[in-house]
């Protein structure tokens, strides 16, 4: 179960996916951690797949992720006349917080938070940006807008408020029920919708604790104005291109990416790059030459996992989605041109002696040509700080906490393992080497580097690096 790559693939799990074979042979092609959308399913759906992945888990021997993605607020109109109606570019229409079968002087909008924030010169987005119009008058229980793109709307369909920052809790009363639902389960990684600032973060925490980790999906724009800090009270990061897409020039979203990396780079938390990355084949069995760029661009700007959405939940072709995924990164990171790339994207050095050290074990793995970089952690904090600086060799991130292993299963470059505690530096010097025999990266007079704390089981006690030979 060895990759050879260092970036990880997250793939979501539906009816084309669900089936205990399906998951085996998605995980046997590259899949690493695996994403439950709870914007679908039932909780008896989501419940029989954990239960399936786990026994995966078990028959593999290899910890492996599992992400719950909650919805969070959705922001749609409500039914229509006739199911459908048109609305002309060029005209005006109005919305209205009540009612139903409404036409264009009446769209029915049931959001009274909407009405309350929403002023002259927002722009509205419908259905998923096909339909963009301009705010020319407001109050309680009215919106007038300016069609300047128009075209059919039909019942239910979504609005984005590019320019108006919702005061709304990220966590809807579904979410909450959700949550408690996955934590109970023993989800590894759950995902936030809808972070608009970094008090959504802490709302989440507080439910949340340590039983998981946090990762924040950026997905509004006001969430970038605030950038930094939602990213230091965050776990991980995943740019949710669909939703933010919709709501910034298209033109943004590339150099927006390359940022997101970066500042998740800057603090060592894993950034996951969504949507659409091969979407095409939800239907045809090879994706278009565009998509393997826009994954190859991922890879290239240092992500530490990319997703597949639709290909591997709703599409004809899962599997194969996995497996082109995994060969693009491979084929991706072995280009002549990735190391240079990676290397110059490198964040400075903190003035840490737990930072200086994990990244003295990466320079020394690559000058010694060492087989991997054994790193013992309880927190996990060491094997992400190694991560952050993108070694040469492979992580071998070894850990105590069963929950850990699954959440390292998200981190670039690294191979988790789970394993008890060490008591003595011997024991963890032949510990390390056996774990680098066993799991396939390490042979006879190969050297490995060996980090860890000492007194060992304390988390941040990170201070002492070794070279060994097996």
């Amino acid at each position: 179960m060895r990759r050879d790559r260092h970036a990880k693939i997250v793939a979501t799990v539906g009816p084309a996916s669900r089936r205990p074979d399906v998951l085996r042979q998605l995980s046997d092609s590259g899949v690493d951690v695996f994403r439950l959308n709870f914007s679908h399913g039932s909780h008896q759906d989501h419940a029989e797949v954990y239960a399936a992945i786990r026994a995966l888990e078990a028959e593999s021997g290899r910890p492996i992720g599992i992400l719950q993605d909650l919805q969070g607020p959705k922001i749609r109109i409500g039914t229509v006349r006739d199911g459908e109606i048109i609305i002309p570019r060029g005209t005006n229409v109005r919305f209205v917080p009540d009612g139903s079968g409404g036409g264009s002087e009446a769209i029915p909008l049931p959001h009274a938070e909407v009405f309350s924030t929403i002023a002259v010169g927002h722009r509205l987005l419908l259905d998923d940006g096909r339909l963009l119009l301009h705010v020319t008058g407001c109050g309680d229980d009215f919106i007038d807008a300016y069609v300047e793109v128009g075209g059919p709307l039909s019942n239910r369909k979504g609005v984005n408020l590019p320019d108006t920052p919702l005061e709304v809790s990220p966590l809807t009363d579904k979410d909450r029920v959700d949550l408690a639902f996955g934590l109970e389960l023993g989800v590894d990684w759950v995902a936030l919708s809808f972070v608009q600032r970094p008090a959504d973060i802490l709302e989440a925490r507080d439910l949340i604790g340590d039983r998981a980790g946090l990762m924040a999906k950026i997905e509004k724009p006001s969430a970038l104005t605030r950038i930094d800090e939602i990213v230091a009270l965050s776990d991980a990061v995943m740019v949710a291109r669909g939703d933010l897409g919709v709501e910034i020039a298209p033109q943004d979203v590339p150099a927006l990416q390359k940022e997101l990396v970066r500042a998740c780079r800057l603090t060592g938390k894993p950034v996951v790059i969504a949507t659409q990355m091969l979407d095409s084949m939800v239907q045809s069995p090879a994706p278009t030459r565009a998509e393997a760029s826009d994954v190859a661009t991922a890879i290239y700007d240092g992500a530490d996992a990319v997703m597949l959405s639709a290909e591997s939940a709703i599409g004809n072709y899962p599997v194969e989605a996995v497996t082109m995924m995994d060969r693009i990164i491979a084929h991706t990171e072995s280009h002549r041109t990735y190391r240079s790339i990676i290397t110059a994207l490198q964040p400075e050095l903190e003035p840490t002696a737990p930072h200086a050290l994990s990244a003295a074990a990466g320079n020394v793995a690559g000058a010694i040509s060492a087989a991997c970089i054994v790193a013992f952690s309880s927190s996990g904090t060491t094997t992400k700080r190694i991560a952050r600086g993108r070694p040469e060799v492979p992580i071998l991130g070894i850990t105590p906490s069963t929950k850990i292993a699954r959440q390292l299963a998200l981190l670039w470059g690294t191979h988790s393992v789970h394993s008890t505690d060490v008591g003595s530096y011997d024991e963890m010097v032949e510990r390390a080497k056996d774990h680098a025999v066993a799991e396939g990266f390490a042979g006879p007079r190969d050297k490995i580097v060996i980090i860890a704390g000492i007194p060992f089981g304390e988390s941040g006690s990170t201070n002492n690096l070794r070279v060994a030979t097996i």
